[in-house]
C-alpha cells in the first residue's frame, strides 16, 4: 500500500507570533514617541528657561517651574517682582530722558551765559573808549554813561537840552549835541535808540496834549539833529518818547524831577545789533 503523507497543521502556531509581534511593534512605537515628546518639551523649557534668565532675570541659579507654571526658586513666587521689575525699567528710561534733557539744558544755559559775558565784555570795552572821547571833548560831567550785555546808555539832562514845556534844542546845547554827535559816529553799525523821558507834572497846550508827546518830540529833535551832522544810517536810528512811565527818581522834590527829565541814547553792541 502506497504510506499516506502526513498533513501538518494550517496556521496555529503562527497566528499567534504575529499577533504579539504586531502588538510589541505599536508599544514601541507608542513609548518612542512619548520619549520624543517628553524630550522636545525639556528642551523647549530650557530654552524658555534661558530666555527669561537672560531678558528679565526671573529665574535665579537654580530656579524651576512647579504647580500650574508658578515660577518658583528657594521657595519665592518671582511673579511678586514683575511689576516691580517693569516699574524700574520704566524709572530707568524716565531717568535716562530726564537726564538727556538737564544735560541739553545745562548746555543752552552755559552758552547762554558765555553769550552775555561776551556782550557785557564789549559793552564795557564802548563805554570805556566813550568815557574816554567825553573826558577829550571836555563834556564828560554833563554826560553819564552806563553799560550792561545789550548796550552803553548815555544820559543827557533835560534841562540842559530844552526850555521847560519845548522840545527845540536851546542853543546854548547844540555845541554838546554836536560832539555826542562826532562820538556817535564812529559807531555807524550799531543800532541807536533815542529816548526821550518827563517828569510827571501835567502838560496841556496846543502842541502837546500830554508828557507823552512832549518826550516823543524831544527824542526826534535830538534824532534830526544828529542825523543833520553825521552820516549815519537813519534805518539804525530809532527815537522813542516814554512820557513820565519810567523815573529815576523822586517825582516829589524838585532835583528828582529834574532828573527824570532827560534824554537817554542807548548805542547797541554788535551782539545786539542785527
Amino acid at each position: 500500500m502506497a504510506r499516506k503523507k502526513k498533513e501538518e497543521p494550517k496556521g496555529g502556531g503562527a497566528s499567534w507570533m504575529n499577533t504579539f509581534a504586531d502588538l510589541m511593534n505599536l508599544l514601541l512605537c507608542f513609548f518612542v514617541m512619548l520619549f520624543a515628546m517628553s524630550t522636545v518639551d525639556a528642551e523647549k523649557f530650557e530654552a524658555l528657561a534661558a530666555s527669561l534668565q537672560s531678558s528679565f532675570s526671573i529665574f535665579p541659579s537654580g530656579g524651576a517651574s512647579v504647580g500650574d507654571g508658578l515660577m518658583v526658586s528657594s521657595g519665592v513666587n518671582q511673579l511678586e517682582f514683575l511689576d516691580t521689575y517693569y516699574n524700574q525699567g520704566a524709572n530707568s528710561s524716565s531717568e535716562e530722558e530726564g537726564d538727556e534733557q538737564n544735560t541739553e539744558q545745562d548746555t543752552e544755559q552755559d552758552l547762554k551765559e558765555e553769550y552775555e559775558e561776551a556782550a557785557l565784555e564789549e559793552s564795557e570795552k564802548m563805554a570805556e573808549e566813550i568815557e574816554k572821547r567825553l573826558e577829550e571833548l571836555q563834556i564828560a560831567d554833563q554826560v553819564e554813561v552806563e553799560a550792561n550785555a545789550q548796550y552803553v546808555m548815555l544820559t543827557l539832562n533835560g534841562a540842559l537840552l530844552f526850555d521847560t514845556g519845548k522840545s527845540e534844542i536851546r542853543e546854548e546845547a547844540l555845541p554838546l549835541v554836536d560832539k555826542l554827535s562826532a562820538i556817535l559816529q564812529s559807531y555807524d553799525s550799531n543800532r541807536i535808540y533815542i529816548e526821550g523821558h518827563t517828569d510827571n507834572v501835567p502838560i496841556h497846550n496846543d502842541k502837546y496834549e500830554n508828557n507823552d508827546i512832549l518826550s516823543s518830540y524831544r527824542a526826534h529833535s535830538v534824532k534830526d539833529y544828529v542825523l543833520s551832522k553825521t552820516s549815519l544810517d537813519p534805518a539804525k536810528i530809532r527815537a522813542t518818547g516814554c512820557g513820565e512811565y519810567n523815573p529815576i527818581a523822586d517825582n516829589s522834590t524838585p532835583e528828582g524831577r529834574a532828573r527824570n527829565r532827560r534824554v537817554e541814547i542807548k548805542i547797541y553792541n554788535s551782539y545786539n545789533s542785527n
